[in-house]
């Protein structure tokens, strides 16, 4: 009796302690529901991140194109040290000097009209910018079901990994019974081999379940972008919740919505808008182009004069013929200033222009006509894609509808069968503990019962999975 409370002593404080354990894993590790799956997914997947950096690209275009309307200023200041023969600004002739040489020139330039090519790029890149936008959504949306679908496979390998453990358990004790008997006399070493075949059979089946959990999970991870060696336990919903799953659709009414709000489609149409904008901006190409410009120079030159005035200068310009008399004349001479500085250059040397500039296109290698028929093409290609998004979608809900009800009729076929099977278990294994039935028989209604006991948890989740796909098409939250 003593020694039998020592066990039990010895048993609870080990049971205290693996609760304990098992408390402390538990409360490490990251608890995860659907809900958290998906906002993780959303918060943290690089495609998405890519999809909204695509974004911002696409901001960028739409606002340099906005930009493109507003004048373009240039500066150009130049400065060179001269050497040899150059014209003398001053004296407009040629001398072998050396002189510092500065020059400025600003230019300013608007366009006016260019075919309507610069409003049409903005609503071009508009529409790109859109696109990008709905791109970004699409991939949410896409992502949103994966993860479902994801967490619904978790669920499934879980209860399929149960499953498998609770045939364990029973083969265990086939085999133990088995054991028993032929140690008896009662069975053959055929008998006893069998359930040891049985259990290594259901033993490889756990083994399978337990890599196909591994497997989801890991997938869901990856989505969440989470580190692969991050424990974590999937939150098990309400499974009572989950019988009441809508099965009943009408498939006009669920394409009729789904052309509204499916991601695919809008995105499709954008893309079309944009092509016939590109068509408007191709033919821009026929029209002249209009710009307004304006022009400021100036410049300074180290061995330029300043001419301040002028006097009068006498100096033999001949002499009388037979006498010899040299002839005076006089002329006005430039008086120059002792310096001339680089301010007082600039301001003398300054000059202004302004003008109109007109582009008439007569004739470019037939490259604007060439343009106007691809960019007519590509409109007629995507209003084809269009289309054949419209008929893919139509036809996808189509085949979902009809899934969601296979799927339920299945399930239900499943349960019966299950029920069936575990009813004919429970007979067989009654007659095969008293002798009355051989172990071939026994092992075959067991792998019966265990097969239709794993076909009715994938057709339940099956139901569940195949009436999201429906929810998703409506644009309804799909949550468990």
């Amino acid at each position: 009796m003593t020694l039998y409370i020592l066990n039990f002593k010895r048993l609870s404080l080990l049971g205290i302690l693996l609760a304990a354990t098992l408390g402390f894993n538990a409360h490490a590790q990251e608890v995860i529901t659907l809900q958290k799956a998906i906002d993780l997914t959303l918060q943290n997947n690089l495609t998405i991140k890519q999809s909204k950096i695509n974004e911002e690209l696409g901001t960028a275009d739409y606002q340099q194109s906005k930009y493109n309307l507003l004048p373009s200023l240039t500066v150009n200041p130049q400065a060179s040290y001269n050497f040899g023969r150059s014209p003398n600004l001053t004296t407009y002739s040629y001398t072998s000097q050396s002189f510092l040489y500065v020059n400025g020139q600003a230019s300013l330039s608007l366009t006016v009209f260019q075919g309507g090519q610069l409003r049409n790029q903005i609503l071009a890149n508009k529409i790109t910018l859109d696109a990008d936008k709905t791109t970004t959504e699409k991939t949410k949306n896409d992502l949103v079901l994966n993860v479902v679908t994801a967490y619904l496979q978790i669920l499934t390998n879980q209860d399929l990994v149960t499953a498998a453990n609770q045939q364990i358990g029973i083969a265990k004790i086939t085999l133990d019974r088995a054991q028993k008997n032929f140690d008896a006399g009662n069975q053959t070493l055929a008998d006893l081999s069998q359930a040891k075949a049985g259990l290594s059979t259901d033993e490889y089946n756990l083994t399978t379940a337990q890599n196909q959990l591994d497997i989801s999970i890991l997938a869901l991870k990856q989505y969440m972008e989470m580190d692969p060696a991050t424990q974590i336990t999937i939150d098990r919903p309400d499974v009572s919740k989950l019988t009441n799953i809508q099965t009943a659709f009408a498939a006009p009414d669920v394409i009729k919505t789904a052309l509204a709000i499916n991601p695919d489609i809008k995105l499709a149409e954008i893309q079309q808008d944009g092509y016939l904008q590109a068509i408007k901006i191709a033919k821009g190409n026929y029209y002249p182009t209009v710009s307004l410009f304006g022009g400021l120079g100036t410049n300074y030159s180290s061995i330029s004069q300043n001419v301040i005035g002028t006097t009068t200068v006498q100096a033999p310009i001949g002499v009388v013929q037979g006498t010899n008399t040299p002839v005076i004349g006089q002329y006005e001479s430039a008086v120059y200033s002792k310096s001339y500085s680089i301010g007082s250059q600039f301001n003398n040397n300054l000059n202004e222009s302004f003008g109109v500039s007109v582009q008439i296109p007569i004739f470019n290698k037939f490259t604007a006509h060439t343009a106007v028929k691809k960019a007519k093409l590509n409109y007629e290609y995507a209003q084809l894609s269009t289309q054949l998004a419209k008929n893919t979608l139509s036809k996808t809900i189509t085949q979902a509808v009809l899934d969601v009800q296979a799927a339920e009729k299945q399930y239900v076929s499943a349960q019966q069968t299950y029920y069936a099977n575990k009813e004919a278990f429970n007979v067989v294994q009654q007659r095969y503990n008293v002798g009355l039935v051989n172990s071939l028989d026994y092992n075959t209604s067991l792998t019966n019962y265990n097969k239709a006991e794993t076909d009715m948890i994938e057709a339940k989740y099956a139901v569940v999975f195949r009436s999201k796909v429906i929810d998703y098409y409506l644009g309804n939250p799909i949550t468990l």
